[in-house]
């Protein structure tokens, strides 16, 4: 029989806050992570604002921080949220004699985790002084020439995006299963129902799973941008993340990272920790149309949804609570609303379906981890986060968003739906862990 999979920690890191509590208390009074940008200066760009962590101090979260003096922001991001999580869950720390009765040979790792950004300033400095106007081309000889000169090679090193994965390896000593996917705003939902899948499978007693990511660098605004996928109210950035508005225009680029600590049911048995709720159900697919555009049919869509539920072995009219992608484009927001009423049929306009993109931005790789957490807090605490700044709904997309106030309501079951660029599907499920349930 399949080991079944509880949470049993989690961290965040993210711009409302670097505690659980803090993001979860800002998400129900509506606040908004969205400013104008200050890590670079954007007042060139189209979009000048995004959501940026403030304030952090990795040393708050690691007794050795020279060990990760080189981390870009996502990895140094997700130490802080790994050591949250663990901490929750009764997984030591940096030491080379645990007590926690964890095998580390059977702790894994699972991110979605983004590429780290360029050293900006060498980067441009080394193109400027390699461009050749003469001939109007690079100098490849002397951009090679300069570069060995300027570049640090830890800082190069850590664009890879398996390296957030070795900061986490080096802080809790895990050496089971370690994997790392990138697939775009779906990448860590896709790194939580794997982990889940290993944990049935008993490849692994526990897993460190979660995402971590910041684009907001000059090449990636750069990116979206041509993309014509972020908002460009700049005379308002704090409303400008507007899920499922008539007036909406784009999402709103954000960064941090998000972990949950999934393990098995007996271990977590075993070593008396709290069970925060249950993974039950993954779904996964590909819309096998273009690289960034959902199908119009939302094939893709139903397709992750119906598998999760499956998985599940739950009905649609079981699922108390969706959190959405939602991202406040035209596009997601119109085929996501599409497939949640192909699959929820006649359920579809009364159950909460809200977006906290509205208020976090986008954190693109770690935004799945982030809003499964948003979903297991709804279970606990019997209330779901609104969607801000829905002041001029859409009369083509008629759901109950929950607008602009959370709500307190029974939440059993809950759904998050990550859609990414290049047509990735990936959905998750989690329920309220019931001791009467467990044998």
């Amino acid at each position: 029989m399949a080991e079944r999979v509880v949470i049993t920690g989690m961290g965040i890191v993210c711009p409302l806050g670097d505690d659980v509590e803090t993001v979860w208390a800002g998400l129900l009074a509506g606040k908004s992570g969205v400013a104008r940008t200050t890590i670079f200066d954007a007042s060139t760009f189209p979009t000048t604002f995004s959501a940026e962590v403030k304030n952090y101090d990795l040393a708050k979260y690691t007794k050795n921080p020279h060990l990760h003096k080189y981390s870009n922001r996502g990895s140094s991001f997700v130490i802080g949220a790994t050591a949250q999580a663990c901490r929750q869950a009764g997984i030591d720390l940096e030491t080379d004699q645990p007590a926690d009765r964890i095998d580390r040979s059977r702790l894994g790792i699972y991110l979605g985790a983004g590429e780290g950004s360029v050293d900006n300033d060498v980067f441009f400095d080394c193109i400027a002084k390699a461009w050749d106007d003469t001939a109007g081309q690079m100098d490849w000889g002397r951009w090679a020439e300069v570069a060995f000169d300027k570049m640090n090679p830890m800082l190069e090193l850590e664009q890879e995006p398996n390296m957030p994965a070795a900061h986490i390896a080096m802080l809790t000593a895990a050496r089971g299963p370690a994997r790392s996917c990138l697939t775009a705003c779906a990448a860590s939902t896709q790194a939580i129902g794997e982990a889940m899948m290993m944990i049935r499978r008993a490849d692994a007693d526990v897993m460190i799973a979660g995402g971590a990511h910041s684009m907001i660098h000059p090449l990636g605004l750069t990116g979206f941008n041509r993309l014509t996928a972020l908002s460009t109210r700049n005379d308002s950035p704090e409303t400008a993340s507007r899920p499922f508005s008539a007036g909406r225009d784009g999402f709103v680029l954000g960064e941090g990272a998000a972990i949950l600590i999934l393990e098995s049911l007996a271990s977590a048995k075993k070593r008396g920790v709290e069970i925060l709720a249950e993974v039950i159900g993954y779904g996964s697919s590909s819309d096998a149309f273009r690289v960034t555009d959902m199908h119009e049919e939302a094939r893709g869509a139903i397709q992750a949804v119906t598998s999760a539920l499956a998985d599940a072995g739950i009905s649609y009219r079981d699922v108390d609570y969706i959190n959405t992608h939602g991202t406040g484009t035209s596009e997601n927001d119109s085929i996501e609303t599409r497939a949640i009423k192909a699959v929820f049929k006649e359920k579809a306009k009364d159950i909460p379906a809200s977006s906290v993109k509205s208020m976090l931005g986008h954190l693109i790789g770690a935004a799945g981890a982030a809003e499964l957490i948003t979903c297991a807090l709804a279970i606990r605490d019997n209330i779901v986060p609104p969607t801000m700044n829905l002041t001029d709904p859409d009369p083509q997309l008629d759901l109950d968003y929950v607008p602009n106030q959370p709500r307190k309501c029974q939440v059993d079951i809950a759904m998050n739906e990550s859609f990414g660029f290049g047509g990735q599907n990936n959905v998750v499920i989690i329920k309220r862990y019931k001791e009467v349930n467990s044998e």
